[in-house]
């Protein structure tokens, strides 16, 4: 018997979302179809009794970086360490089910960066040495802010060092609870302006020109797992040549 937890966010449309997160998806109730079938061929005479049609969805508008999804090597460079870098469709599916952990950085404050010492002092407290393969989960706490204006605003985030150790450790697949795994997009440009330093944004994202690995952005409930002993599993949907793709990211823990 196993317990499954969610760790992905809903697909709907949400005002409050930013423009470049809002999604958009047309939904046909089953007597809307009634018609379609009727031009395909099927006479209503010869609809199954109470059948009136098929209720159907569409996508109308939905980046694949604006839910819990999953960013593959091609998302930060064309190029990893002089080889072509992987889209989505791309990735081994055995980074994509593992072992998971989970990394308590809740007392991180907004902008401060998650070091590798951070990082190692967390494992030390919960007892756990990473293993090739694992999949490591940030909890930052920031995905109470989901669904919110400032969502995309408000974290901390991994430091390239920190980036760059995990995947030292063997690690190929990790993800974070806030919106993005840097520090917040709009913190970071404000920085780079401020100082005039080139190395400030996208630090740890720039990580995957050098060394080979994938992330995943906007999970949530990473507050109901243990620390350690359980899978994760994190599918993404396999979009030829894209730089990522939603996720339906669930947690088993087996008892």
């Amino acid at each position: 018997m196993a317990t499954i937890i969610d760790l992905s966010k809903p697909i709907r449309y949400n005002r409050s979302d930013p423009w470049f997160m809002r999604v958009k998806i047309k939904h046909k109730p089953h007597h809307k179809a009634k018609w379609l079938i009727r031009l395909v061929g099927l006479p209503f005479r010869l609809f199954p009794s109470g059948f009136s049609g098929w209720a159907d969805d569409t996508i109308q508008k939905m980046g694949v970086h604006a839910t819990t999804h999953v960013d593959a090597p091609w998302h930060y460079s064309p190029v990893v360490d002089g080889q072509k870098a992987k889209t989505i469709d791309e990735i081994p599916l055995d980074w994509c089910y593992g072992n998971g952990v989970v990394l308590d950085m809740t007392h991180k404050a907004d902008f401060d960066p998650i070091t590798a010492d951070d990082v190692r002092k967390s494992l030390a407290q919960i007892n756990v040495t990473l293993q090739p393969g694992m999949i490591v989960l940030i909890k930052t706490g920031r995905d109470r802010f989901n669904g919110t204006p400032d969502f995309h605003k408000k974290g901390t985030g991994m430091s390239k060092e920190a980036t760059s150790w995990l995947i030292g450790q063997g690690i190929k697949m990790m993800g974070i609870d806030q919106w993005g795994w840097d520090l917040p997009l709009p913190y970071m440009i404000s920085q780079a302006k401020l100082t005039g330093n080139r190395e400030l944004f996208w630090e740890a994202h720039l990580v995957g020109q050098r060394e080979e690995y994938c992330h995943m952005e906007q999970l949530v409930n990473l507050d109901a797992l243990p620390p350690s002993g359980f899978k994760v599993c994190v599918f993404p949907l396999k979009i030829v040549g894209a730089s990522a793709a939603p996720a339906r990211v669930v947690a088993i823990l087996e008892h």
